[in-house]
């Protein structure tokens, strides 16, 4: 199965990611982790990337694309995947899918967690981070270690900078005018489902497992 988890920052996307990952085999692919593999690598498609980011541009849809195809082809996503991060906009959707069509694959469901705003923005705003590896923790879900050591890497655990209520909402409203009408693009083609994220993390799991299992 090939999924997307969709929606504005600090629904709990991430969270849920991990979960289908362990419970149905798959990987989760986040576009910003495949871009700094590539670049670590130094493949050819890392150096064109890296070289478009020391100039402080955007990593263009075309170069986006062949890395999620590249990654896609490996053998851990033989039985899909979930993507996180991606697509953005309409037109790299547009593109995504006929991509998959190419590579002869199934096409991407896309699952829409909402929150509402002032929960998004009060979890965000809570949230602290391991600076060495990103790891969240969130005092609503997680017990923050009392020596402020991850528990992951050995990281130190901080509050990020851009992690307050003034620079969550511009946040929010880039995600709603550039990035949520991309569900459109997946309603319109009959592989978009919406669930209600404002509940226990087990509670929303419960509810994508339902979605999966309709279309495994």
């Amino acid at each position: 199965m090939y999924i997307i988890l969709f929606g504005a920052p600090g629904v709990g996307k991430g969270t849920q990611a991990k979960k289908i990952s362990k419970d149905y085999g798959i990987p989760q692919i986040s576009t910003g982790d495949m871009l700094r593999e590539a670049v670590r690598g130094k493949t050819e498609l890392g150096k064109k990337a890296e070289a478009i980011m020391n100039r402080g541009e955007l990593v263009p849809d075309e170069l986006m694309l062949n890395l999620i195809r590249e990654r896609i082809s490996r053998p851990d996503c033989a039985k899909g995947l979930i993507l996180d991060g991606f697509p953005r906009t309409t037109p790299q959707a547009e593109e995504l899918s006929e991509l998959m069509g190419e590579m002869q694959l199934p096409p991407f469901t896309c699952i829409e967690i909402t929150v509402p705003n002032e929960k998004i923005i009060n979890r965000l705003s809570s949230r602290m981070t391991c600076s060495q590896c990103g790891k969240d923790y969130n005092p609503a879900i997680h017990q923050i270690p009392a020596d402020m050591k991850c528990t992951k890497c050995g990281g130190t655990i901080i509050t990020r900078s851009d992690d307050n209520a003034e620079t969550i909402q511009k946040r929010l409203n880039v995600y709603n005018e550039q990035t949520a009408p991309v569900k459109y693009f997946y309603k319109d083609k009959g592989r978009f489902f919406s669930i209600d994220g404002d509940r226990d993390v087990m509670e929303v799991y419960t509810s994508i497992s339902e979605i999966l299992g309709g279309i495994a």
